[in-house]
């Protein structure tokens, strides 16, 4: 009997993988400064009166109800293992009520066959689903039929839109045309019969770019700042690869994600704010909700635990959501609104 011959992996695929296995070492992708959040302290209430099995962590995001506030964060698609993630993914968030988005889905526009590595509705009916574009795409030929498409794609409930300059300033494939993206963005938010989000991938949003951002439409913003995953330093880790030297000039650009999400709270007062970059245990979590920030996001620690199984998902992020509710009795606080309004202690 013939053995079928294994298609060869797209460019675009390929890079994609490379990406994914990069990103599984933390250690080699993230910049020497941190996301800020280290200077900031509650202050203990050792008194709290307050009984941990009574905390509500509920959370409303883009008008759907969270169990807690928290968002898997966009990262993977386009080739089998990747497939394994997002649906182990997709599993832990149905059970335990949170939200999920899924990485660029250009791959899956350029080669349909790999669509079914972003198709998770079957496991997750009722989990609030974030597609994604690159908003540079918008320069190359995408637009709202495109949009439309990720959207349908994975019955999502609403597309992100990420921004990734220096990435792309950096990467041999990269895109690096994002003149006149602003209004772009404002069309796909005035057509796309879903809510947008906009979305760093580690570089930070300044307040100037989030009011802007507000004018064009979208409902929420994802801060995404430095402190986590450099995408800057997973470039460099690719080009190594090719046995070209690293370059670590741009290795700590970016806004931290503290003070892009102060930044951002204070330019847009009324629009839905997502905390990433560097979140790593519930206790972020909860500085970034007393910030300011409605949910946080979670994404490079997650993959180890997504490649293994949805159990061990949902095991890593129950002892995340658990730590959410210490820092809760320890400020002495019941439900999230209370926690936004609890003191911070920030040192210099």
């Amino acid at each position: 009997m013939r053995r079928r011959r294994k298609k060869s992996l797209t460019a675009t695929q390929q890079r994609k993988k490379e990406h994914l296995e990069l990103c599984l070492d933390g250690q080699t992708v993230t910049g020497t400064f941190g996301t800020g959040l280290d200077r900031y302290s509650f202050l203990h209430n050792a008194l709290p009166e307050v009984d941990i099995d009574e905390i509500d962590l509920r959370a409303s995001f883009l008008g759907k109800q969270l169990k807690a506030p928290l968002l898997i964060s966009s990262m993977t698609g386009g080739f089998e293992l990747a497939r394994k993630v997002n649906r182990n993914l997709a599993q832990a968030a149905q059970q335990l009520g949170v939200a999920m988005g899924v990485g660029s889905q250009r791959v899956a526009l350029e080669e349909k066959s790999v669509a079914d590595s972003f198709k998770v509705r079957d496991l997750a009916p009722d989990i609030l689903l974030l597609g994604n574009l690159g908003a540079v795409q918008l320069n190359y030929g995408y637009g709202i039929e495109q949009c439309r498409q990720a959207v349908r794609m994975i019955q999502a409930d609403g597309l992100i839109l990420h921004l990734n300059v220096l990435q792309e300033a950096v990467q041999p494939e990269g895109n690096r045309n994002f003149k006149g993206l602003t209004a772009k963005i404002g069309e796909i938010c005035r057509q796309l019969e879903v809510p947008v989000v906009a979305k760093e991938v580690g570089g930070g949003i300044s307040a100037d770019v989030a009011r802007r951002l507000k004018r064009s439409g979208v409902k929420a913003i994802d801060v995404a700042g430095r402190g986590g995953t450099s995408w800057y330093a997973v470039e460099a880790k690719r080009a190594a690869l090719r046995g070209q030297p690293i370059d670590h000039t741009f290795s700590d650009w970016g806004i931290p994600t503290e003070e892009a999400l102060v930044q951002v709270r204070e330019a847009t007062p009324d629009l839905e704010i997502i905390a990433s970059g560097g979140i790593r245990n519930g206790l972020d979590i909860a500085k970034t909700i007393a910030l300011g920030a409605n949910v946080a996001a979670i994404g490079q620690p997650l993959l180890a635990p997504a490649l293994e199984s949805a159990g061990e998902v949902v095991k890593f992020l129950t002892g995340i959501i658990y730590d959410i509710k210490v820092a809760m009795l320890c400020v002495g606080v019941t439900n999230l609104g209370a926690l936004c309004k609890a003191p911070l202690l920030r040192r210099p």
